[in-house]
């Protein structure tokens, strides 16, 4: 049984930093993509960033480029999600995926994901 667990949200104030963890389990690790998404309230899950298994490093939504960095441990099956800088419109529940495929445009739909863990929120005050 594949399981996908985050850890790490929490309240932050503006400006400051959180760092994001994704546990998997059940699954070949190191053949699967990774990747972030988010979603707001009253809102639809959106890509954050992902992390191909194969061929490519990490691509980013554009809203979160220069201030988010995705990492993977292969042996330890962990991907994490560290973010600078967090704004306001940040607030979200983050949500942990995995993916057999690896390209970087079928990695930016929800569609393409096989697995996904239940989420942490984050909240960042103005």
């Amino acid at each position: 049984q594949v399981q996908l667990v985050e850890s790490g949200g929490g309240l932050v104030q503006a400006g400051g930093s959180l760092r994001l963890s994704c546990a998997a389990s059940g699954l070949t690790f190191s053949t699967y993509s990774m990747a972030w998404f988010r979603q707001a309230p009253g809102k639809e899950r959106e890509f954050v960033v992902s992390f191909p298994w194969r061929d490519a490093g990490p691509d980013y939504a554009d809203s979160v480029k220069g201030r988010f960095m995705i990492s993977r441990d292969n042996p330890q099956s962990m991907v994490y999600l560290e973010m600078n800088v967090l704004k306001f419109e940040d607030t979200a529940v983050y949500y942990c995926a995995a993916s057999n495929r690896f390209l970087h445009q079928s990695l930016r739909l929800r569609t393409s994901y096989n697995y996904w863990g239940q989420g942490t929120q984050v909240t960042v005050s103005s």
